[in-house]
Protein backbone atom coordinates (compact mmCIF):
# COMPACT_ATOMS: atom_id res chain seq x y z
CA UNK A 1 0.00 0.00 0.00
CA UNK A 2 0.83 3.14 -0.97
CA UNK A 3 2.51 4.65 2.22
CA UNK A 4 0.53 7.89 1.97
CA UNK A 5 -3.14 6.55 1.68
CA UNK A 6 -5.02 7.65 4.81
CA UNK A 7 -1.80 9.80 5.39
CA UNK A 8 -1.91 13.30 3.94
CA UNK A 9 -0.59 16.31 5.61
CA UNK A 10 -3.59 17.91 7.45
CA UNK A 11 -2.94 21.47 5.92
CA UNK A 12 -1.04 22.40 2.67
CA UNK A 13 0.87 25.13 2.75
CA UNK A 14 -0.45 28.88 0.82
CA UNK A 15 1.84 30.47 -1.72
CA UNK A 16 2.72 33.42 1.39
CA UNK A 17 3.55 30.51 3.51
CA UNK A 18 5.67 28.65 0.82
CA UNK A 19 7.48 32.33 0.10
CA UNK A 20 8.39 32.67 3.82
CA UNK A 21 10.05 28.96 3.24
CA UNK A 22 11.98 29.36 0.55
CA UNK A 23 13.51 32.79 0.68
CA UNK A 24 14.51 31.58 4.44
CA UNK A 25 16.17 28.59 3.08
CA UNK A 26 17.59 30.30 -0.10
CA UNK A 27 18.75 33.57 1.43
CA UNK A 28 17.02 34.52 5.25
CA UNK A 29 19.75 37.73 5.24
CA UNK A 30 22.93 38.73 3.63
CA UNK A 31 25.29 36.87 6.92
CA UNK A 32 27.79 35.42 4.78
CA UNK A 33 28.88 37.10 2.09
CA UNK A 34 31.23 39.70 4.05
CA UNK A 35 34.39 37.16 2.83
CA UNK A 36 33.55 38.59 -0.72
CA UNK A 37 34.40 41.75 -0.59
CA UNK A 38 37.27 41.45 1.40
CA UNK A 39 38.61 38.87 -0.93
CA UNK A 40 37.24 39.95 -4.29
CA UNK A 41 36.91 44.03 -3.38
CA UNK A 42 33.76 46.18 -3.26
CA UNK A 43 33.14 46.75 -6.57
CA UNK A 44 33.37 43.34 -7.67
CA UNK A 45 31.69 42.55 -5.10
CA UNK A 46 28.64 44.22 -6.15
CA UNK A 47 28.63 43.22 -9.41
CA UNK A 48 28.92 39.69 -8.60
CA UNK A 49 25.72 40.24 -6.58
CA UNK A 50 24.01 42.08 -9.37
CA UNK A 51 24.94 39.73 -12.37
CA UNK A 52 25.70 36.30 -11.12
CA UNK A 53 21.80 35.74 -10.58
CA UNK A 54 21.71 35.81 -14.58
CA UNK A 55 24.21 32.93 -14.72
CA UNK A 56 22.98 30.62 -11.88
CA UNK A 57 19.85 31.16 -9.63
CA UNK A 58 17.66 32.83 -12.73
CA UNK A 59 18.23 29.88 -15.29
CA UNK A 60 17.86 27.18 -12.55
CA UNK A 61 14.98 29.08 -11.26
CA UNK A 62 13.16 28.73 -14.67
CA UNK A 63 13.97 25.45 -15.08
CA UNK A 64 12.85 24.48 -11.95
CA UNK A 65 9.59 26.38 -11.78
CA UNK A 66 8.95 24.82 -15.65
CA UNK A 67 9.39 20.79 -14.16
CA UNK A 68 7.21 21.65 -11.14
CA UNK A 69 4.01 22.91 -13.21
CA UNK A 70 4.72 19.75 -15.06
CA UNK A 71 5.22 17.37 -12.71
CA UNK A 72 4.43 18.60 -9.42
CA UNK A 73 5.48 16.08 -7.24
CA UNK A 74 6.88 15.18 -3.57
CA UNK A 75 10.66 14.72 -4.25
CA UNK A 76 10.90 17.02 -6.92
CA UNK A 77 14.11 17.47 -8.76
CA UNK A 78 14.73 13.47 -7.37
CA UNK A 79 12.19 12.15 -9.16
CA UNK A 80 12.26 14.76 -12.61
CA UNK A 81 16.00 12.85 -12.84
CA UNK A 82 14.55 9.49 -12.18
CA UNK A 83 11.75 9.98 -14.85
CA UNK A 84 14.11 11.99 -17.15
CA UNK A 85 17.90 10.17 -16.93
CA UNK A 86 16.57 6.56 -15.32
CA UNK A 87 16.58 4.83 -11.87
CA UNK A 88 21.02 5.22 -11.31
CA UNK A 89 20.96 8.83 -11.75
CA UNK A 90 17.65 10.01 -9.98
CA UNK A 91 19.15 7.84 -7.15
CA UNK A 92 22.55 9.84 -7.28
CA UNK A 93 20.63 13.15 -7.41
CA UNK A 94 19.00 12.00 -4.21
CA UNK A 95 21.68 10.66 -2.59
CA UNK A 96 23.79 13.51 -3.12
CA UNK A 97 21.79 15.96 -2.30
CA UNK A 98 20.46 14.79 0.95
CA UNK A 99 24.00 14.39 1.98
CA UNK A 100 25.00 17.63 0.88
CA UNK A 101 22.30 18.77 3.10
CA UNK A 102 23.49 17.30 6.41
CA UNK A 103 26.34 19.31 5.90
CA UNK A 104 24.53 22.49 5.07
CA UNK A 105 22.27 21.86 8.11
CA UNK A 106 25.39 21.15 10.57
CA UNK A 107 26.83 24.46 9.27
CA UNK A 108 23.63 26.45 10.36
CA UNK A 109 24.08 24.47 14.25
CA UNK A 110 27.47 25.34 13.94
CA UNK A 111 26.97 28.85 13.42
CA UNK A 112 24.33 29.34 15.50
CA UNK A 113 26.25 28.28 18.58
CA UNK A 114 29.72 30.61 17.28
CA UNK A 115 26.90 33.75 17.29
CA UNK A 116 25.50 32.82 20.50
CA UNK A 117 28.79 32.81 22.29
CA UNK A 118 29.24 36.26 21.40
CA UNK A 119 26.64 36.99 24.23
CA UNK A 120 28.12 33.97 26.51
CA UNK A 121 32.05 33.87 25.42
CA UNK A 122 32.68 31.61 28.65
CA UNK A 123 31.08 29.13 26.66
CA UNK A 124 33.27 25.69 26.29
CA UNK A 125 33.72 24.06 23.14
CA UNK A 126 31.54 21.21 24.25
CA UNK A 127 28.89 23.39 25.60
CA UNK A 128 28.66 25.01 22.12
CA UNK A 129 28.18 21.96 20.34
CA UNK A 130 25.57 20.85 23.18
CA UNK A 131 23.90 23.70 22.10
CA UNK A 132 23.94 22.74 18.25
CA UNK A 133 22.54 19.49 19.07
CA UNK A 134 19.76 21.28 21.35
CA UNK A 135 18.90 23.27 18.05
CA UNK A 136 18.83 20.96 15.55
CA UNK A 137 16.46 18.85 18.06
CA UNK A 138 14.07 21.96 18.73
CA UNK A 139 13.77 22.54 14.36
CA UNK A 140 13.30 18.75 13.73
CA UNK A 141 10.36 18.91 16.62
CA UNK A 142 8.81 21.78 14.23
CA UNK A 143 9.20 20.03 11.12
CA UNK A 144 7.70 17.36 12.48
CA UNK A 145 4.32 19.24 12.75
CA UNK A 146 4.31 20.19 9.58
CA UNK A 147 4.95 22.55 6.74
CA UNK A 148 2.86 25.24 7.63
CA UNK A 149 4.17 25.64 11.51
CA UNK A 150 7.80 25.54 9.15
CA UNK A 151 6.66 28.24 7.25
CA UNK A 152 5.17 30.41 10.39
CA UNK A 153 8.60 30.04 12.18
CA UNK A 154 10.63 30.99 9.02
CA UNK A 155 7.93 34.07 8.76
CA UNK A 156 8.79 35.30 12.13
CA UNK A 157 12.55 34.78 11.93
CA UNK A 158 12.40 36.37 8.55
CA UNK A 159 10.91 39.65 9.52
CA UNK A 160 13.47 39.85 13.01
CA UNK A 161 16.36 38.92 10.95
CA UNK A 162 15.79 41.81 8.47
CA UNK A 163 14.51 44.68 10.65
CA UNK A 164 18.00 45.45 11.98
CA UNK A 165 19.56 45.21 8.70
CA UNK A 166 16.76 47.83 7.38
CA UNK A 167 17.53 50.04 10.02
CA UNK A 168 21.01 49.91 9.09
CA UNK A 169 20.40 50.30 5.65
CA UNK A 170 18.16 53.58 6.31
CA UNK A 171 21.14 55.20 8.75
CA UNK A 172 24.10 54.83 6.18
CA UNK A 173 21.73 56.87 3.36
CA UNK A 174 22.21 59.38 5.58
CA UNK A 175 26.29 59.01 6.49
CA UNK A 176 27.23 58.67 2.01
CA UNK A 177 30.33 59.77 1.41
CA UNK A 178 31.98 57.02 -0.91
CA UNK A 179 31.52 55.40 -4.16
CA UNK A 180 31.18 52.30 -3.01
CA UNK A 181 32.79 50.66 -6.10
CA UNK A 182 35.46 51.83 -5.87
CA UNK A 183 37.74 50.07 -5.86
CA UNK A 184 36.52 47.44 -8.73
CA UNK A 185 39.32 45.12 -7.17
CA UNK A 186 41.63 45.20 -4.88
CA UNK A 187 45.04 46.50 -6.07
CA UNK A 188 48.08 44.41 -5.76
CA UNK A 189 45.58 41.18 -5.01
CA UNK A 190 46.72 37.73 -7.08
CA UNK A 191 44.21 37.60 -9.88
CA UNK A 192 42.82 33.99 -8.59
CA UNK A 193 42.62 35.29 -5.15
CA UNK A 194 40.23 38.08 -6.84
CA UNK A 195 38.29 36.68 -9.25
CA UNK A 196 37.99 32.95 -8.14
CA UNK A 197 36.86 33.15 -4.20
CA UNK A 198 34.29 36.07 -4.54
CA UNK A 199 32.83 33.75 -7.19
CA UNK A 200 32.63 30.30 -5.40
CA UNK A 201 31.66 32.86 -2.29
CA UNK A 202 28.39 34.25 -4.99
CA UNK A 203 27.89 30.87 -6.27
CA UNK A 204 26.58 30.02 -2.85
CA UNK A 205 25.13 33.05 -1.88
CA UNK A 206 22.45 32.04 -4.57
CA UNK A 207 22.02 28.23 -4.76
CA UNK A 208 19.51 26.18 -4.12
CA UNK A 209 16.50 27.71 -5.52
CA UNK A 210 15.49 24.11 -6.77
CA UNK A 211 15.59 22.63 -3.40
CA UNK A 212 11.96 23.39 -2.42
CA UNK A 213 10.73 21.47 -5.02
CA UNK A 214 11.13 18.70 -3.11
CA UNK A 215 7.67 19.37 -1.01
CA UNK A 216 5.59 20.18 -4.06
CA UNK A 217 2.75 17.38 -2.60
CA UNK A 218 2.56 19.52 0.20
CA UNK A 219 1.84 22.93 -0.98
CA UNK A 220 -1.67 24.66 -2.41
CA UNK A 221 -1.69 24.54 -6.16
CA UNK A 222 2.08 23.52 -6.59
CA UNK A 223 2.61 24.11 -10.40
CA UNK A 224 1.33 27.75 -10.13
CA UNK A 225 2.63 28.27 -6.61
CA UNK A 226 6.13 27.35 -7.39
CA UNK A 227 6.91 29.89 -10.42
CA UNK A 228 4.89 32.50 -8.15
CA UNK A 229 7.27 32.29 -5.33
CA UNK A 230 10.06 31.90 -6.89
CA UNK A 231 9.57 35.40 -9.33
CA UNK A 232 9.02 36.80 -5.23
CA UNK A 233 12.09 35.22 -3.78
CA UNK A 234 14.76 35.45 -6.58
CA UNK A 235 14.32 39.27 -6.32
CA UNK A 236 14.51 39.58 -2.74
CA UNK A 237 17.25 37.78 -2.44
CA UNK A 238 19.33 39.95 -4.82
CA UNK A 239 17.70 42.92 -2.81
CA UNK A 240 18.82 41.46 0.14
CA UNK A 241 22.25 40.65 -0.44
CA UNK A 242 23.07 43.96 -2.62
CA UNK A 243 21.43 46.92 -0.61
CA UNK A 244 22.85 46.02 2.56
CA UNK A 245 26.53 45.83 1.12
CA UNK A 246 26.03 48.75 -1.24
CA UNK A 247 25.38 51.92 1.55
CA UNK A 248 27.50 50.35 3.85
CA UNK A 249 29.99 50.94 1.57
CA UNK A 250 28.80 53.63 0.52
CA UNK A 251 28.76 54.92 4.14
CA UNK A 252 32.60 53.50 5.80
CA UNK A 253 34.36 52.35 2.65
CA UNK A 254 36.01 50.34 4.75
CA UNK A 255 36.17 47.13 2.69
CA UNK A 256 39.57 45.81 3.82
CA UNK A 257 37.85 44.76 6.92
CA UNK A 258 34.78 43.00 5.62
CA UNK A 259 35.41 39.04 6.81
CA UNK A 260 33.39 36.44 8.26
CA UNK A 261 30.92 37.58 11.21
CA UNK A 262 31.58 41.15 10.13
CA UNK A 263 27.99 42.44 9.91
CA UNK A 264 27.78 43.17 13.50
CA UNK A 265 30.99 44.97 13.76
CA UNK A 266 29.68 46.70 10.59
CA UNK A 267 26.14 47.95 12.25
CA UNK A 268 27.90 48.93 15.76
CA UNK A 269 30.17 51.53 13.23
CA UNK A 270 27.04 52.83 11.49
CA UNK A 271 24.71 52.64 14.17
CA UNK A 272 26.08 52.73 17.43
CA UNK A 273 26.70 49.48 19.78
CA UNK A 274 22.79 48.96 19.92
CA UNK A 275 22.48 48.11 16.74
CA UNK A 276 25.67 45.95 16.71
CA UNK A 277 23.96 43.56 19.25
CA UNK A 278 20.74 43.87 17.96
CA UNK A 279 22.39 42.71 14.51
CA UNK A 280 24.03 39.70 16.20
CA UNK A 281 21.18 38.25 17.56
CA UNK A 282 19.18 38.50 13.69
CA UNK A 283 22.56 36.51 12.98
CA UNK A 284 21.69 34.10 15.70
CA UNK A 285 18.37 33.88 14.49
CA UNK A 286 19.12 33.56 10.48
CA UNK A 287 21.07 30.36 11.53
CA UNK A 288 18.18 28.44 13.63
CA UNK A 289 15.79 30.13 10.24
CA UNK A 290 17.56 28.51 7.84
CA UNK A 291 18.02 25.14 9.75
CA UNK A 292 14.67 25.15 10.10
CA UNK A 293 13.88 25.05 6.21
CA UNK A 294 16.87 22.98 5.49
CA UNK A 295 15.30 20.25 7.67
CA UNK A 296 12.10 20.76 5.75
CA UNK A 297 13.67 20.43 1.83
CA UNK A 298 16.20 18.05 2.91
CA UNK A 299 13.99 14.82 4.90
CA UNK A 300 11.26 15.18 1.33
CA UNK A 301 13.91 13.38 -0.41
CA UNK A 302 14.77 10.31 1.92
CA UNK A 303 11.05 9.90 1.87
CA UNK A 304 10.62 9.98 -1.78
CA UNK A 305 13.17 7.41 -2.58
CA UNK A 306 11.81 5.15 0.31
CA UNK A 307 8.43 5.56 -1.25
CA UNK A 308 9.96 4.29 -4.63
CA UNK A 309 11.90 1.52 -3.06
CA UNK A 310 15.31 2.49 -1.85
CA UNK A 311 16.70 3.13 1.82
CA UNK A 312 14.04 0.94 3.77
CA UNK A 313 9.94 0.94 4.08
CA UNK A 314 10.54 2.82 7.36
CA UNK A 315 11.79 6.17 6.11
CA UNK A 316 8.68 6.02 3.76
CA UNK A 317 5.97 5.89 6.91
CA UNK A 318 4.26 9.35 7.63
CA UNK A 319 3.68 10.56 11.48
CA UNK A 320 -0.27 9.19 11.69
CA UNK A 321 -1.08 12.86 13.28
CA UNK A 322 0.87 15.19 11.07
CA UNK A 323 1.20 13.57 7.97
CA UNK A 324 4.74 14.55 7.89
CA UNK A 325 7.79 12.01 7.20
CA UNK A 326 8.66 11.90 10.87
CA UNK A 327 11.44 9.19 10.60
CA UNK A 328 13.10 10.91 7.71
CA UNK A 329 13.49 13.92 10.13
CA UNK A 330 15.20 12.40 12.93
CA UNK A 331 17.39 10.59 11.00
CA UNK A 332 18.54 13.96 9.34
CA UNK A 333 18.69 15.59 12.51
CA UNK A 334 20.78 12.72 14.09
CA UNK A 335 23.55 12.39 11.04
CA UNK A 336 23.29 16.79 11.04
CA UNK A 337 24.16 16.35 14.50
CA UNK A 338 27.12 13.81 14.46
CA UNK A 339 28.41 16.89 11.76
CA UNK A 340 27.97 19.67 13.82
CA UNK A 341 31.51 19.47 15.72
CA UNK A 342 33.27 20.51 12.03
CA UNK A 343 34.27 23.72 11.19
CA UNK A 344 31.92 26.17 8.40
CA UNK A 345 34.88 26.24 5.91
CA UNK A 346 34.89 22.55 5.84
CA UNK A 347 31.46 21.78 5.77
CA UNK A 348 30.52 24.44 2.76
CA UNK A 349 33.81 23.90 0.84
CA UNK A 350 32.36 19.83 0.81
CA UNK A 351 28.57 21.03 0.70
CA UNK A 352 29.86 22.98 -2.75
CA UNK A 353 30.69 19.61 -4.50
CA UNK A 354 27.52 17.54 -4.18
CA UNK A 355 24.99 20.54 -4.42
CA UNK A 356 26.50 21.37 -8.19
CA UNK A 357 25.89 18.05 -9.32
CA UNK A 358 22.34 17.89 -8.22
CA UNK A 359 21.45 21.56 -9.33
CA UNK A 360 22.73 20.45 -13.14
CA UNK A 361 20.81 16.98 -13.36
CA UNK A 362 18.14 19.72 -12.21
CA UNK A 363 18.63 22.54 -15.40
CA UNK A 364 19.47 19.30 -18.13
CA UNK A 365 15.87 17.61 -16.88
CA UNK A 366 14.11 20.47 -18.67
CA UNK A 367 16.20 19.75 -21.82
CA UNK A 368 15.52 15.73 -21.59
CA UNK A 369 11.96 16.24 -20.44
CA UNK A 370 9.52 18.11 -22.39
CA UNK A 371 6.74 20.05 -20.82
CA UNK A 372 3.43 17.81 -20.85
CA UNK A 373 1.33 20.14 -21.31
CA UNK A 374 1.09 23.55 -22.51
CA UNK A 375 -0.72 24.55 -19.50
CA UNK A 376 0.92 26.43 -16.67
CA UNK A 377 4.61 27.45 -16.69
CA UNK A 378 6.75 27.88 -19.53
CA UNK A 379 10.50 29.01 -19.62
CA UNK A 380 10.22 31.93 -22.08
CA UNK A 381 12.19 32.52 -25.29
CA UNK A 382 11.51 29.38 -26.66
CA UNK A 383 14.14 27.62 -27.59
CA UNK A 384 16.83 30.56 -26.96
CA UNK A 385 15.64 31.01 -23.42
CA UNK A 386 16.01 26.95 -22.66
CA UNK A 387 18.90 27.05 -24.31
CA UNK A 388 20.21 29.89 -21.46
CA UNK A 389 18.49 28.03 -18.70
CA UNK A 390 20.65 24.94 -19.16
CA UNK A 391 24.21 26.49 -20.69
CA UNK A 392 24.58 29.03 -18.06
CA UNK A 393 24.77 26.32 -14.65
CA UNK A 394 26.57 23.97 -17.10
CA UNK A 395 29.35 27.65 -17.94
CA UNK A 396 29.43 28.75 -14.51
CA UNK A 397 29.92 25.38 -12.34
CA UNK A 398 33.44 24.16 -13.30
CA UNK A 399 34.63 27.58 -12.22
CA UNK A 400 32.47 26.94 -8.53
CA UNK A 401 34.60 23.47 -8.12
CA UNK A 402 37.98 24.97 -9.50
CA UNK A 403 37.77 27.89 -6.47
CA UNK A 404 37.63 25.46 -3.92
CA UNK A 405 40.06 24.99 -1.40
CA UNK A 406 42.19 21.68 -0.49
CA UNK A 407 39.74 20.18 2.09
CA UNK A 408 36.90 20.41 -0.67
CA UNK A 409 39.70 18.69 -3.57
CA UNK A 410 40.28 16.18 -1.14
CA UNK A 411 36.98 15.55 -0.18
CA UNK A 412 34.44 16.37 -2.91
CA UNK A 413 35.24 13.39 -4.98
CA UNK A 414 35.19 11.32 -1.79
CA UNK A 415 31.94 12.44 -0.98
CA UNK A 416 30.87 12.09 -4.81
CA UNK A 417 32.04 8.62 -5.16
CA UNK A 418 30.27 7.54 -2.33
CA UNK A 419 27.39 7.55 -4.54
CA UNK A 420 27.04 4.85 -7.02
CA UNK A 421 28.39 2.58 -4.02
CA UNK A 422 25.28 3.62 -2.00
CA UNK A 423 23.88 2.21 -5.38
CA UNK A 424 24.88 -0.56 -5.39
CA UNK A 425 24.33 -1.44 -1.49
CA UNK A 426 20.79 -0.22 -1.50
CA UNK A 427 19.24 -0.52 -4.87
CA UNK A 428 16.43 -2.83 -4.68
CA UNK A 429 16.13 -6.05 -7.26
CA UNK A 430 12.94 -3.94 -8.89
CA UNK A 431 12.72 -0.86 -7.97
CA UNK A 432 9.11 0.79 -8.27
CA UNK A 433 8.33 3.23 -10.57
CA UNK A 434 8.32 7.06 -9.88
CA UNK A 435 5.31 8.80 -7.95
CA UNK A 436 4.40 10.80 -10.00
CA UNK A 437 1.33 12.60 -8.29
CA UNK A 438 1.76 14.93 -5.41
Amino acid sequence: MNSREGHRPLKRASLFIFVCVMYSYTTGGPFGLEDQVGASGPGMSLIYQLVLPFFWCIPISLATAELTASMPVQGGFYRWTRVAFGDFWGFLAGWWNWCAEFLLAASYAVLFSDYLAFFLPRLTSVERYLISLALIAIMACINILGITTVGKVATGLNVAVLIPFTIMAVLSVRQWHHNPFVPVVPPGKPVFQVFGVGLALGLWLYSGYEQLSTVSGEVEDAGHAFPRALAWVVPLSIATYFIPTFFSLAALNNWQSWRTGYFPELAALIGGRWLGLTMTAAATLMQASALNSTLLASTRVPFAMAEDGYLGASLARLHPRFGTPAAAILLSAAVCSLLAFKSLTQLISVYIWLRIPTSLLTVLCARKQAPRSAAGFRIPGGRIGRLYSIGAPLLMSPFAMIASDRFAFKWGPVTLALGPLAWWLLKPTKPGAPNETA
